[in-house]
């Protein structure tokens, strides 16, 4: 502010304060006289500034109720009259103030002579105004205004005309100005020319304004409509700034606050039609309410702002017309289409140039546009960075109405492809998209060529980019504006109307009515069918089928809005009871699976977000990426596949698809390729692999906390087989390159990933395959040479090459003590492996290719199919035959190639640095038991690779001990295992009772295949190399004996788990009896035990839990058709016949149907054997001191499968004691001079009639013997007993200072270890049991003294709870097991070895004991039996 200025407001601040204290009685007048008087010499208007004082002073005291106030100022006045004139009084003060100072005589005379004056000057008429007062000269003007123009006429001459016409005719110069207006909107396209005038003639711009307003204002009457004529000669006057907006925008109607009322009250009619949609509307109601709707937007409203913007935009003027659309509501301007029109065709001619060098397509010509000649208008791009300037913001405010011009909508489309081309300005085109491009297209009516042309620009963005579009178009564009809510509401009922009429059968017509209304409102038709499939999961085939009409915008949209359904918070994806995934996700997934696999729709979206709800800890969407696996890639994880489907499995990938799966996979070429693309450019694959295999572990851990166990379960086996499933994929689409690429080194995976080991190696493995056989093909080209010998030493050392490092990255997987026992080199190719390695499935390629030829043969007699059509399937199957033996003799060949390499390896396979019962147990810790749960076809391979090691004769690989380890261990594998892992452990069971059915049924297979076999000895050495002489072998006989201890311990694990009364034991028990029951059970007795079992569930679960009801009848029916199969027990092995009062066969030895062990005798008989029960106290103090002797001989002669040597000094003890043994049986067979396999005929022979004979002596004993002579013998015989068992004490007790002094030096180094293991309880409920609390001692004491428990405590899990003999069944009541073990230590004892005459003397003493009734003697001779066994196996 000036320097002057500032000063004159201080001077007139100072005055009026100065003027105020004396006003209030503050200061006295003539102190403020004198200095008013002094002041009025500091300036020259000084009397000026004080009037004004007076005058505010005035307005403020004539205001005031103090009267006294009043008459100080008027005092005040009047003593400064001297300094102010009264001149200027008169003319700044009041009249009745003037009146009080005397200045005037009369206030209202006063007044009456202003008016009177005022009306003079300015309302008194010197000037003739009307034409009908002065014609000529108005009738000269409109002549010299409309006269031709096109001449050389200038305005300023027809100017100079006009003003001699207003000085010779006197006229009224704002009258020729309504006239020159008049003129100019009849003659509107003379712009130039009236414009020019008007500028020349112009005397204020404010007079100008009023008389345009005088226009408009006639206009607003009812019924009246303002012509267009006038709106333009008003846009041009303020294009040209002739006039101000400002004051032309008060003159319009209607008020601003009536358009706002307006807009909310579409808005909520909108809203209200919306939620009507749940009400019945007729169809005559319908459209009448269209009707009225259509009559609305006919009929522009009779607006003066609307039409003046119009009129703006049709000659450019852009800053004008922004100006009144900021005004108003937002799209409410371009709501009327002709304003829409216009503003379309102003960035029409905006856009042109650009469009015309970037946008038009090669050979096109269009249509050009003219420019508009007003400079003044927004000027045409000429590059991107130009549209900023003014075509951006025309259309942000054109919005949705940018539908009104389809052609507009492509243009803009096109300038997007190119720009993204040259990549500039993303953010304004993604801004373009989401306010213009997308609301324009919903209110479009169905226009496909639109979607599409839209789709050409997003698909250049990242799906991110467009995925955020389509939840701005869902969720928030509809609300923006009334007509778009409406649209909605019309897409919801329509929507409503095809589905309920959707089916099967109407499909085609069906849908084309959903493409024709998913190209303009995909979202909310999307919407809506997902909440119906969701409900209703019938719907999905339909559905997938009516969306083949869909635009690729519309699909891509429809993964958008599965997307977003699969994420919606709301949705609980648990059923209610939290045992289950919620229906509304299965649909979905099986939905996704199905439209992701028959339409090409971007996978990344869905692929990212299933690993973004991974790294989160949430499992429940794997069962979309399972599905979509599936249904793309043909690949099928499923336990229930069939013998011949998992056969197919082990071949290569061709016979995989032809009879590998339960669907036919065809035509997944695309699918599969589409599905790789997407996870290798957004490198999806490896972060998927690794966060499943992370997230087993997961399921259970964090996630299993609050979930019922059935569920986590579910989640677990769901995991694990999208793992597999997903893995498989990979290796089977993936390029050698590529996979190789993709997965790192094991160690890695293991030490860095923390990727389980199973898992790792499952990923690991297809990449050591691809690379050997690459290595492999490159020596075959380094060195031609076409010899087999040459090609298999090539491959060996292709392996050893590839292999190498991954033997030196597996040891830093494991304590450095496992590697112990294991080689590195077998653990490896253990893991890396597969059964296409190991095994050709003839019998599957030949039935393939059988069927191949029965459909050519089909094909030849269908006379209905077309030539052409028969031709090219004939083609098809010829060409699948031929790939089909072609694989066939390639995996002959590469199965050759690995079967020769194993053979060169297994000398160093395993180690001899400890037992073979700890090679045994790591082996099957950290190989067998990992992965035989973790596929089927694994299942089987497991089995194969252990008789495969038992084939190849591996040195230290004990057979016998690794099959009695699998079959007596099953009750906690079992416990531990969830569904799908009991459906492969059931499924290994199964291979592995095969090979020993097949092995039992048959004595030549058994010498062919097991006699001579390191894996069948019998003396667990682990320095052994070769395979044994004759006597170390297991016979033919005792090894039924053995399968059938097998089968009765797999009959007591199972009735063990059936009667715990566990959810997870029982299903998972029935699972795997179901699995076995092709090799289990063949014995009649064990078949009926678990009959009655099963029986027992059937009953007991049939109204509490129905899925294991369902399984128990499932199982009970089968293994009653099963029965005719089975055998007794004296069939399945060779058994010593009872005496005639024996119990029947189904009462043998066996778990009973009551869960206690089976009696031999009947009821009468045990309720006489009182002296049965003394017997069982006087041996109760010999129990213990026996378990000792057991425990101690155990270790010493290692007869059973977990004995092992506790020092160097034991196995030299054992060894001489056998070098004895041998030596004594060879000079008896010099002596006898036969040959080892007639002796064993002789004896067995022999021992038939000694026990035939001596059962007659019996029962002519039992007729003749009278009642005091058996009580006296049995008297003696008592006696007899405890001085032999007094007699074994003392020797027990020997062998337990022994065995003390035997334990010393390991005592040291294994610490607590042993104890801690040992008293390491079952961790699952136990039936009752129907043994005495003094046999579960034993077994605990049994249990410190196995060396089986020196292994890790992770693998007791895996063991049964005591060891038991290879072949004996456990006895069952503790006083005769006493007697019976007492006397086999007995027999056993160091130095003590046994004739065979003498075992012959001792069973013949045996049986004549049981000449009595007493039930004792019975059950001591029954054990003897199996006391004889063992010598014979021994000796």
């Amino acid at each position: 502010m000036p320097p002057c200025s500032c000063f004159l407001s201080d001077i007139q601040t100072a005055l009026y304060e100065l003027c105020w204290q004396v006003v209030q009685g503050n200061l006295k007048l003539d102190l403020a006289t004198s200095v008013l008087g002094d002041m009025m010499e500091l300036r020259d208007d000084m009397s000026s500034i004080l009037a004004d004082v007076f005058c505010i002073l005035d307005i403020e005291t004539s205001a005031l109720e103090e009267k006294n106030r009043r008459d100080h100022y008027t005092q005040l006045v009047g003593a400064c009259l001297v300094c102010v004139p009264e001149a200027i009084l008169k003319e700044r003060l009041d009249p009745e103030t003037l009146e009080s100072l005397g200045l005037i005589k009369q206030a209202h005379q006063f007044n009456q002579k202003i008016v009177k004056i005022k009306t003079k000057l300015f309302y008194k008429q010197q000037k003739f105004n009307l034409l009908r007062e002065e014609n000529e000269g108005y009738a000269k003007l409109i002549t010299e205004l409309g006269q031709d123009l096109s001449g050389s006429i200038t305005s300023h001459l027809v100017l100079e005309s006009i003003k001699s016409l207003i000085g010779c005719f006197n006229l009224d110069p704002n009258r020729v100005l309504d006239i020159i207006l008049e003129v100019y909107e009849s003659r509107s396209d003379q712009d130039e020319f009236f414009l020019s005038l008007i500028k020349s003639y112009m005397c204020e711009p404010l007079t100008l304004c009023h008389i345009l307003g005088f226009k408009f204002k006639f206009y607003q009457e009812p019924n009246e409509e303002t012509p267009k004529s006038l709106y333009h000669i008003a846009a041009a006057l303020l294009h040209h700034n002739l006039i101000e907006l400002e004051d032309l925008y008060v003159h319009l109607m209607p008020p601003d606050v009536t358009i706002v009322e307006e807009h909310k009250r579409d808005i909520s009619e909108a809203k209200q039609l919306d939620r009507k949609l749940v009400k019945l509307v007729l169809p005559t109601d319908k459209n009448e309410e269209k009707d009225k709707e259509d009559d609305k937007n006919e009929k522009l409203p009779d607006n003066q702002k609307l039409g003046l913007l119009e009129a703006l935009l049709r000659i450019g003027d852009w800053h004008h017309a922004q100006s009144i659309m900021d005004q108003m509501p937002s799209f409410y301007t371009t709501s009327h289409k002709a304003i829409a029109l216009a503003l379309c065709q102003l960035v029409h001619l905006t856009v042109e140039p650009l469009y015309r060098r970037v946008g038009v397509s090669k050979g096109a010509k269009g249509r050009p546009l003219h420019p508009l000649k007003s400079k003044r208008a927004p000027r045409p791009t000429e590059c991107f960075e130009d549209l900023r300037r003014d075509t951006f913001s025309m259309l942000g405010y054109l919005g949705p109405h940018l539908s009104n011009d389809p052609i507009l909508f492509a243009k803009i489309v096109r300038l997007g492809k190119a720009f993204m081309k040259e990549d500039t300005l993303l953010s304004c085109f993604l801004s373009i998209a989401d306010q213009v491009l997308l609301p324009s297209l919903s209110l479009m009516e169905s226009n496909a060529c639109m979607s599409e042309e839209l789709w050409g620009l997003f698909k250049l963005f990242p799906y991110q980019h467009r995925y955020r579009l389509y939840g701005q178009w869902k969720n928030e564009t509809y609300l923006s504006h009334p007509l778009l809510v409406k649209v909605k509401a019309q897409t919801v009922e329509r929507a409503k109307y095809i589905m309920k009429r959707l089916t099967k059968e109407n499909v085609r017509q069906s849908g084309r009515q959903v493409g024709k209304l998913s190209h303009s409102n995909p979202t909310i038709l999307f919407d809506y069918m997902l909440s119906q499939i969701q409900w209703y999961d019938n719907l999905i085939g339909p559905v997938v089928d009516s969306l083949k009409y869909l635009t690729s915008l519309s699909y891509d949209v429809f993964a958008y809005c599965i997307i977003e359904a699969l994420a919606n918070p709301e949705k609980e994806k648990m059923k209610h009871d939290d045992t289950a995934i919620s229906s509304w996700l299965q649909s979905l997934a099986s939905l996704c699976g199905a439209v992701f696999r028959k339409y090409s729709i971007e996978l990344a979206g869905l692929l990212q977000y299933v690993t973004n709800q991974l790294k989160t800890g949430k499992s429940f969407d794997l069962l979309i990426l399972k599905e979509v696996v599936q249904k793309m890639a043909g690949i099928e994880i499923t336990n229930e596949m069939t013998s011949e489907q998992l056969e197919a499995m082990t071949g290569g990938e061709q016979l995989k698809a032809e009879g590998g799966y339960f669907g036919q996979i065809r035509n997944t070429k695309k699918s599969s390729q589409r599905l790789k693309d997407v996870l290798l450019d957004h490198k999806l694959a490896l972060p998927l692999c690794l966060l499943m295999a992370q997230h087993r572990n997961g399921v259970v851990f964090l996630e299993g906390g609050e979930k019922h166990l059935k569920l986590v379960g579910h989640l677990y086996d769901q995991c694990h087989d999208t793992l597999v499933q997903f893995g498989g994929f990979l290796a089977s689409n993936l390029s050698t390159e590529d996979y190789i690429k993709l997965v790192p080194s094991i160690d890695i995976l293991c030490n860095q990933f923390h990727t389980p080991h199973d898992a790792a190696f499952f990923l690991s493995r297809p990449m050591y395959a691809h690379q050997i056989l690459s290595k492999y093909d490159e020596l075959k080209k380094a060195e031609k040479g076409n010899k087999q010998q040459q090609k298999l030493q090539k491959y060996v050392a292709a392996c050893e090459q590839v292999m190498m490092p991954v033997h030196e990255s597996v040891v830093s997987l494991h304590p450095p003590r496992v590697w112990d026992d294991l080689r590195p080199q077998f653990y490896a190719t253990f893991w890396s492996l597969t059964m296409y390695d190991l095994a050709v499935p003839h019998v599957a390629y030949e039935r393939e290719i059988n069927k191949l030829k029965t459909q050519i043969k089909e094909i030849e007699e269908n006379t209905e199919m077309p030539m052409n059509k028969k031709k090219k399937e004939k083609e098809r199957c010829t060409a699948l035959q031929e790939k089909l033996q072609e694989e066939e003799k390639k995996q002959m060949e590469h199965v050759q190639r690995v079967l020769y390499r194993l053979k060169l390896e297994k000398d160093n396979w395993l180690l001899t640095k400890s037992t073979k019962n700890e090679t045994i147990t790591k082996f099957l810790q950290l190989c067998l038991f990992p992965r035989c749960i973790f596929s089927a076809i694994d299942a089987v391979y497991c089995a194969h690779f252990v008789e495969l090691v038992h084939q190849q004769k591996t040195p230290n690989f004990c057979t016998l001990l690794c099959y009695d380890r699998v079959f007596s261990a099953i009750i906690y594998t079992v416990a531990s295992c969830t569904e799908n892992e009991s459906h492969r452990y059931g499924r290994f069971l199964c291979c592995m009772l095969e090979t020993v059915t097949r092995w039992h049924s048959d004595r030549a297979i058994y010498e062919k295949e097991c006699v001579s076999y390191p894996g069948f000895l019998t003396v667990f050495r682990a320095t052994r190399l070769d395979g044994g002489n004759k006597a170390d072998q297991l016979d033919y006989e005792n090894f039924r004996h053995v399968v059938h201890k097998w089968h009765y311990m797999l009959t007591k694990a199972s009735v063990h788990c059936l009667e715990t009364g566990d959810y997870t034991h029982i299903r998972n028990i029935l699972i795997v009896l179901t699995k076995i029951l092709p090799f289990y059970p063949k014995v009649l007795n064990l078949g009926q035990a678990l009959e009655c079992r099963v029986h027992k569930i059937c009953l007991k679960e049939k109204d509490k839990r129905p899925d294991l009801y369902v399984l128990a009848m499932g199982y009970s029916g089968r293994l009653k058709s099963q029965k005719v199969h089975m055998v007794p027990e004296n069939e399945f092995h060779h058994k010593e016949q009872p005496a005639r009062n024996a119990t029947p066969a189904n009462q043998q030895n066996g778990p009973g149907s009551t869960g206690k062990p089976a009696s031999s005798t009947s009821k009468t008989e045990e309720g006489t054997s009182e002296d049965n029960e003394r017997v069982k106290h006087k041996s109760d103090s010999a129990t213990k001191l026996m378990n000792k002797a057991n425990s101690a001989a155990a270790k010493v002669t290692t007869s059973n499968g977990n004995g092992a040597l506790n020092s160097t000094k034991a196995i030299k003890e054992r060894d001489d004691k056998e070098r004895s043994g041998k030596e004594k049986k060879e000079k008896k067979e010099k002596t006898q001079g036969s040959t080892p396999e007639n002796k064993v005929d002789r004896r067995e022979k022999q021992r038939d009639e000694r026990a035939a004979k001596e059962e007659r002596v019996v029962r002519e004993g039992k007729e003749k013997t009278p009642k005091a002579d058996r009580e006296k013998a049995k008297a003696e015989e008592k006696s007899s007993k405890d001085d032999k068992v007094k007699a074994i004490s003392g020797e027990s007790a020997e062998l337990s200072r022994e065995r003390d002094v035997l334990k010393e030096p390991k005592s040291k180094e294994k610490g607590d270890r042993s104890a801690v293991t040992g008293t390491l309880k079952s961790p699952v409920p136990r039936a009752e049991s129907a043994e005495s609390e003094r046999d579960h001692k034993r077994r605990k004491l049994d249990s410190h003294s196995s060396p089986s428990h020196s292994s890790s405590v992770k693998f007791l899990l895996y063991l049964p709870e005591r060891s038991l003999p290879l072949h004996i069944q456990q006895p069952r009541r503790p006083p005769r097991r006493v007697v019976i073990e007492t006397q086999a230590r007995h027999l056993e004892a160091p130095g003590k070895s046994m004739s065979c005459q003498e075992i012959y003397g001792l069973e013949h003493r045996v049986f004549q004991n049981r000449g009595g009734k007493r039930k004792t003697l019975k059950d001591l001779a029954k054990g003897m039996l199996y006391i004889l066994n063992i010598f014979i196996l021994k000796y």
